[in-house]
C-alpha cells in the first residue's frame, strides 16, 4: 500500500489521539480503589510482585522496575514459570499486582487461587471490571479504554499505554508517600549521572600524595613551571613549611607574568601567584567543586583539611571524566 506523506502523518496522529483520549478517561477512573491499592502496598512488609503474560508481562516488567527504583521493592514473575517453581519466590509478606487487559488470562488466573491461599493480597489491573480476575482480586484498578489504537482492534496498544501510565501513577504516589529523596534515587542508580552527582565526593576524585602539584614559598617561577608541567594539572599549590596553603599559581597567572616581562629565575612565586585562593574540603560532594569552579571562573581547586593543610587537588577534567559535569 502506497501512502502520501500527509496520510502517514495522519495515521500517526490518529494513534496518538486515541491513546491521549484513553489517558483522559483513565484519569477520570482513578478513585477509591487506587487509594486502597496504595494502602495495601504501603502496608506490605515484603515485595510487590508483578505478574502478566505477553504484552502485559512486558508492561509489568517496566512497572516493577519503576517501583524498585523509586523506593518500593518489587520484581516480576512470569506466570508460566510460576506454575513450574517460581511461585517459591513469593512469600506471604508480599503483595501481587496481576496485569491483564481482558482479565481472563489463563496463565495468571491459574496461580491467583494459590496466591490467595497464602494470604497474599492481590491487585488486579484489567480493562474489564466484570472479569474473573477483577472479581477475585482484593482491589481492581480499571484500564478500560474503549478501543485500541490498532485499526484491527487486536494488537495491545492503548491498553498497554494506560497500564504503563497507571503503573507510573502508583510508583510516583508511593515515592511521595515514602519521602523518597534524590539521594535515595542516587543510591539505587549509582552508575547514572544523578548518582555520580550525589554520591561522589571530592576525596573520590582528587589527586593525592606525590601527584599533587606543590611548591614552597620562595620557589622561583622557573622551578614552579617544572612542577606544573610534571603534574599536568595546569596549576600548583604554594605552601609554607607546615604545608599550609598560601596561594595558587595557574596558567593564567603565568600569562600575566609573561605580559609583565617578569624575570622567571629571579622572581619568587608568591610575587605573581594568587594568594588566599578558593579551596574546598575533601568531604564535600564533587558537584560542589564544579559549582565553585563555575562561580569563580577557575578550572582547578586545591583541597584542604579543616586547618587549611593541603591534602589534594583536582581540575575540571577530573570532574568531566567522572561524569559529574
Amino acid at each position: 500500500m502506497k501512502a502520501s506523506h500527509s496520510e502517514i502523518l495522519n495515521l500517526a496522529k490518529q494513534v496518538v489521539g486515541v491513546e491521549k483520549n484513553a489517558l483522559d478517561k483513565l484519569q477520570e477512573q482513578i478513585g477509591d480503589e487506587f487509594i486502597h491499592a496504595i494502602d495495601l502496598i504501603m502496608a506490605c512488609k515484603g515485595h510487590v510482585i508483578v505478574i502478566g503474560m505477553g504484552k502485559s508481562g512486558h508492561i509489568g516488567n517496566k512497572i516493577s522496575a519503576t517501583l524498585a527504583s523509586t523506593g518500593t521493592p518489587a520484581f516480576s514473575v512470569h506466570p508460566g514459570e510460576a506454575s513450574h517453581g517460581d511461585l517459591g519466590m513469593i512469600t506471604n509478606n508480599d503483595v501481587t499486582i496481576c496485569v491483564s487487559n481482558s482479565g481472563e488470562t489463563e496463565e495468571v488466573l491459574n496461580i491467583i487461587p494459590i496466591i490467595k491461599r497464602m494470604g497474599i493480597k492481590t491487585i488486579a489491573i484489567t480493562g474489564n471490571a466484570k472479569s474473573s480476575m477483577a472479581k477475585i482480586a482484593d482491589v481492581h484498578l480499571s484500564i478500560a479504554v474503549g478501543e485500541e489504537a490498532c485499526p484491527l482492534g487486536l494488537a495491545p496498544t492503548t491498553s498497554t499505554t494506560t497500564t504503563l501510565v497507571l503503573g507510573d501513577a502508583l510508583a510516583v504516589t508511593l515515592l511521595k508517600l515514602r519521602g523518597f529523596t534524590e539521594e535515595d534515587f542516587a543510591r539505587s542508580h549509582p552508575a547514572g549521572s544523578l548518582g555520580k552527582r550525589l554520591l561522589l565526593h571530592i576525596e573520590d576524585l582528587m589527586r593525592t600524595g606525590s601527584d599533587i602539584p606543590n611548591v614552597k614559598m620562595g620557589t622561583n617561577i622557573e622551578q614552579t613551571l617544572i612542577e606544573i608541567t610534571q603534574k599536568r594539572l595546569g596549576m600548583t599549590a604554594i605552601t609554607d613549611e607546615d604545608n599550609y596553603v598560601k596561594g595558587i599559581f595557574t596558567d593564567g597567572d603565568l600569562r600575566r607574568a609573561f605580559d609583565a616581562n617578569i624575570d622567571l629565575k629571579k622572581t619568587v612565586i608568591e610575587k605573581v601567584a594568587t594568594l588566599n585562593p578558593v579551596t574546598i574540603q575533601s568531604n564535600k560532594l564533587a558537584v560542589s567543586a564544579a559549582q565553585l569552579m563555575e562561580q569563580y571562573n577557575v578550572h582547578g581547586l586545591l583541597v584542604v583539611d579543616e586547618d587549611n593543610h593541603l591534602v589534594g587537588a583536582l581540575n575540571i577534567h577530573d570532574l568531566l571524566k567522572a561524569g559529574v559535569v
